[in-house]
């Protein structure tokens, strides 16, 4: 075959191509579903992509799409994404009609990153219920309880780090760096048994190789992940990876020396390590493979170090940022060490109204995933998005998004929802459709591990500090070009000893 003809050739396979990613694109102009008009090849990401705005300014416009609108559409590459504005229609997708989006779009091939796509987060139908229910017990109430003191151990010993560091003055330092070291070591102990301090060791393997493994920031990252998301079949063809095979690897050994090591000790402890390796005494029933035991610690690990850092980064910010709910907030951690004879407990964390308000404050104001995701796993009627139009059926492999943060900002459901205030969940603890990470039966099954990190980071923290804005703080606060939200330049704290 001469050059020629393979020139020929390949001309008429992207013609082919071109044509037929076009033709998708009349998707939403066919249904009459309002839409913004996308670009060639790229949709409606070009704009991100090229960092003309953020992936939250992007989802905020697309919502404003129609004020009137159930729902709007949009273009990831020529992939038709439904993007749901109801927040009841929201609801009813994730909650009771749970059967009909069982899954998250195909993010990671499980064949060629078997560390993220053999997660519970990736895993799909039956084998994620499967796998879902041989983890839920490492997430009860007792086993919180259990895990607890750890927690509380390790905040204290942090919170006296910065204490130390700023006795001879007031020092800035940049929350979100702290943080994730403070869940490094949460995670590591709590989940692999293993005892790290990585504020004195700054460098430790688990904490450079996790941070390097869960910081998906630039546009880059978007790229990939977006690209192996809409054309799952090129990435295979050129191994785009999202993972680092060190990170991969790192991740692998720590799990099989951690249960070679307990097998070989008789060594038992009240973690996830433990319940997964307790599956390979089931006869019948599913077990876990030494890979899958480790992607199931290391999503735990992404969920606990990223999200929850970010999260405790946010509140933290708006505790500096607003001295009245600063001090409020230290009148109800003050008189809790006052009933408990200055023992920080599971159950006088958990009674503290005023903390769990400001979370959840933090939570609707800056919700970490802009977005929560599902693909169609079974026909499904939506209802007319406008008076006068018709149901839009979707099926099998459509993709959908639930846009939390512009629902979590919009005037009709929340008064001024860009202040940040607290005392709106003191009256409705349930007004946000946002956690950590996700809603319906699909919410992280960490969720509630996160959420207690949090807390205690926070009770010692406020206990024993006074938090003022750094001066390398950005002002307002923007948004970075990352997917999942954090702040411009980011975040920074300025940190002294409490005077009681």
């Amino acid at each position: 075959m001469d050059i020629w003809t393979i020139l020929f050739s390949i001309l008429v396979i992207i013609i082919v191509y071109l044509y037929y990613e076009y033709r998708k694109v009349k998707y939403f102009e066919k249904h009459g579903i309002p839409h913004e008009k996308p670009w060639p090849l790229l949709g409606n990401v070009g704009e991100t992509l090229l960092k003309r705005r953020t992936i939250f300014q992007y989802i905020q416009d697309v919502y404003n799409l129609n004020k009137d609108a159930q729902y709007v559409g949009i273009y990831q590459f020529s992939k038709p994404v439904v993007c749901i504005r109801n927040p009841e229609l929201i609801k009813s997708i994730a909650i009771k009609n749970f059967d009909h989006f069982v899954n998250h779009p195909v993010f990671i091939d499980a064949k060629t990153e078997p560390l993220f796509g053999n997660n519970l987060i990736s895993l799909h139908d039956d084998r994620w219920r499967e796998v879902r229910n041989l983890l839920t017990p490492a997430f009860t109430s007792s086993k919180m309880k259990g895990m607890f003191k750890l927690m509380s151990n390790i905040g204290e010993n942090f919170i006296d780090y910065l204490i130390e560091d700023s006795k001879d003055g007031p020092v800035e330092i940049n929350s979100k760096d702290a943080f994730c070291r403070y869940t490094n070591d949460v995670i590591a102990t709590c989940a692999f048994g293993i005892s790290i301090n990585s504020m004195k060791d700054k460098d430790n393997e688990f904490y450079t190789l996790g941070r390097k493994g869960t910081k998906f920031e630039g546009a880059l990252a978007m790229i990939k992940m977006m690209f192996i998301q809409s054309f799952p079949n090129l990435s295979k063809l050129f191994n785009i990876q999202f993972i680092d095979s060190k990170v991969d690897r790192f991740f692998q050994n720590v799990v099989e020396d951690t249960i070679r090591t307990r097998d070989e000790k008789g060594i038992t402890r009240p973690d996830m390590i433990q319940l997964m390796m307790e599956t390979r005494a089931n006869e019948t029933g599913p077990t876990l493979s030494i890979q899958e035991m480790t992607s199931q610690a290391f999503i735990f690990f992404f969920g606990g170090f990223e999200s929850s850092s970010s999260l405790m980064s946010f509140a933290a910010h708006e505790i500096a940022a607003n001295p009245e709910i600063q001090k409020k907030l230290q009148n109800e951690i003050d008189e809790m060490f006052e009933k408990t004879n200055e023992d920080v407990t599971y159950e006088a964390v958990n009674g503290l109204v005023y903390l769990d308000a400001v979370i959840n404050e933090a939570l609707r104001c800056y919700p970490i995933l802009g977005v929560l995701d599902r693909v169609c796993t079974k026909s499904f009627e939506l209802p007319p998005t406008l008076p006068g139009k018709k149901p839009l059926r979707l099926e099998p492999g459509d993709f959908i998004w639930m846009p939390v943060y512009p629902i979590q900002r919009d005037p009709i459901y929340f008064d001024d929802p860009d202040k940040f205030n607290p005392d709106r969940f003191i009256k409705d603890p349930k007004g946000t459709l946002n956690s950590p990470a996700g809603l319906g039966p699909r919410m992280c099954i960490g969720n509630r591990f996160a959420l207690l990190e949090t807390k205690v980071l926070l009770v010692h923290l406020v206990a024993k500090c006074q938090l003022k804005l750094g001066k390398k703080m950005i002002m307002p606060l923007e948004f970075s070009n990352s997917m999942m939200m954090s702040a411009k330049g980011g975040f920074w704290l300025e940190i002294q000893p409490r005077k009681k």
